[in-house]
């Protein structure tokens, strides 16, 4: 236990018959210059006679005194409240008022340092978590049963955006990733004594239909206009390159290096894995880029992404004739699924996506093999002359 502290009444400022009475202590905190504790001081505004004159300012000052003993008592509980108990005692009394705290306001708080499209899919896990807890759940009430819960909430509740259709299987994924990076955050700030995040397993991915373009459609939409120019700029540099829109929305000058004639790299750091990448691009994809700019300054300046920008690419792709489904992230689709068919390899592509597990990339090889397998009927001939017998 920690040495108890008193707290004694002190006199200053005396003029005249009277001096003014504050309240003293030696405090917990050193002084950086003479290693010394500091001392902690309060004044109380009680100014009492130094020689009482009568019977009125002696009484006065017996008041005055009482007083002022009241404070320093107060004072004195105060700041040895914590030391009046065992370390034992501080730690549960600790755990209680975790126990007592929002998981919820918790889960708000990270996902508010989020950024961008990360803050809007946290949040939207959020609405998800308010839902099923009503907005407020103890840390008490945190339990492994309650993940499991809520998992299977998460699996069979209607989208928030529909009343109609069930939550996808990858979104309800995505949101429940959310939670248990809230858990293993909150294991890592002493807020629970055991690691919950451990013990609960995550939701498997359904393995989805990845839209994609390919050449012909790529050249129709160069040739058709979009009413959001740097959307349209952004979207053939992603088919150029295969980064990310985080990663094209924060690009600066500085991360564009030229190595030789029309020999261009991006040295970048991904914003998703943090991963270190260099990536070559050709000198068509540097040219969509404009004059150079200050190392400092983004390219793209400006350049945002939300359910409303969405909407100016679904009405480009629509203007130039495209039936599918494509949102930005289609554009990286593209690049790989490109590359492929071009001969690239597997192992090489995945270096160009950034991935850190090649299993990631092997998804796309499957696509690519799909669109090269249609190529097998392109050449057609009359080979009825030759009376070929063929098992079929």
């Amino acid at each position: 236990m920690a040495k108890y502290r008193r707290v004694t009444i002190q006199t200053y400022n005396e003029t005249n018959n009277k001096k003014s009475l504050c309240l003293d202590w030696r405090s917990n905190e050193k002084s950086p210059n003479t290693g010394r504790y500091k001392r902690g001081r309060e004044y109380l505004g009680i100014t009492v006679y130094k020689k009482p004159k009568d019977s009125n300012q002696r009484q006065e000052n017996k008041e005055l005194w009482r007083i002022a003993e009241q404070h320093r008592v107060n004072k004195e509980n105060e700041i040895n409240k914590d030391e009046v108990y065992s370390e034992f005692e501080k730690e549960r009394l600790k755990q209680n008022e975790i126990a007592e705290r929002n998981f919820v306001d918790y889960f708000k708080e990270l996902a508010n340092k989020r950024k961008g499209s990360n803050n809007d899919n946290w949040m939207s896990a959020l609405n998800y978590l308010v839902a099923f807890t009503g907005g407020h759940l103890k840390f008490a009430d945190v339990t492994v049963q309650f993940c499991n819960d809520f998992k299977e909430y998460l699996l069979t509740t209607k989208s928030r955006k529909s009343e109609k259709a069930k939550l996808a299987q990858n979104s309800a994924l995505s949101y429940f990733n959310k939670l248990k990076a809230t858990l293993k955050q909150a294991y890592m700030d002493g807020l629970f004594r055991e690691d919950i995040n451990a013990k609960v397993k995550v939701i498997k991915e359904v393995e989805s239909q990845k839209e994609y373009l390919l050449l012909d459609e790529l050249n129709q939409l160069v040739k058709t206009d979009c009413t959001n120019a740097l959307m349209k700029k952004a979207a053939l540099f992603s088919i150029y390159s295969g980064l990310r829109f985080s990663d094209i929305q924060k690009l600066s000058w500085s991360e564009i290096e030229k190595r030789g004639v029309n020999s261009y790299v991006i040295r970048f750091r991904q914003k998703k894995t943090k991963g270190l990448q260099i990536l070559p691009i050709s000198s068509q994809a540097y040219s969509l880029l404009g004059k150079r700019g200050k190392p400092e300054e983004k390219i793209f300046e400006g350049l945002k992404y939300s359910a409303y920008h969405n909407k100016d690419i679904a009405q480009w792709i629509g203007a130039a004739g495209i039936t599918k489904k494509i949102t930005f992230h289609c554009f990286r689709h593209t690049f790989a699924v490109l590359q492929l068919m071009a001969g690239v390899t597997i192992f090489t592509l995945k270096e160009l996506m950034g991935h850190k597990s090649i299993n990631t990339t092997l998804r796309y090889a499957k696509i690519a093999d799909e669109e090269l397998s249609k190529t097998r009927n392109n050449i057609q001939l009359d080979l009825t002359p030759l009376n070929l017998e063929v098992d079929l």
